[in-house]
């Protein structure tokens, strides 16, 4: 998952992915799905991957053996970190919130917050996971 020492000057599209937890596992679980293939695509061209503490977690706390772990979190480390502060919190509580009024449960909680941390800072989200279809149809997520 290496990265391209490319400036900005060069690129003539940049665009910064969020890849979910959902994607991570089953590229790292060697399944081949149309949205790991697009992540593999995604690597090859040395696009903008980034991640957030919310998936970092969801990722690595899944993976038992302990050299697996490490790897994957050396190799996770290599991409771009999108930060929290409290307004992502208090966003994610508000997508929450404003779903539940309109009749919709999301199953994950965190998923909001992942949404919150795609709204600020503008990214675009690679996922697999249902909840971001129903978050998709009141903040748009840019999703892949």
């Amino acid at each position: 998952m290496g990265r391209r020492s490319q400036s900005h000057e060069e690129r003539t599209f940049h665009v910064k992915v969020l890849v979910d937890s959902s994607v991570w596992i089953d590229f790292l679980r060697n399944n081949v799905t149309p949205k790991t293939q697009l992540l593999e695509q995604f690597i090859v061209d040395r696009e903008d991957l980034c991640i957030c503490g919310f998936v970092l977690t969801e990722v690595l706390q899944g993976i038992k053996d302990d050299k697996k772990y490490i790897s994957t979190k050396q190799q996770l480390s290599n991409l771009l970190y999108l930060d929290d502060d409290v307004s992502t919190f208090d966003l994610g509580a508000t997508i929450y919130r404003e779903l539940r009024k309109q009749g919709l449960t999301i199953r994950n909680s965190i998923d909001c917050l992942i949404a919150a941390t795609v709204i600020q800072h503008g990214a675009h989200l690679l996922d697999a996971d249902r909840d971001y279809e129903f978050i998709n149809q009141h903040y748009p997520l840019h999703r892949l």
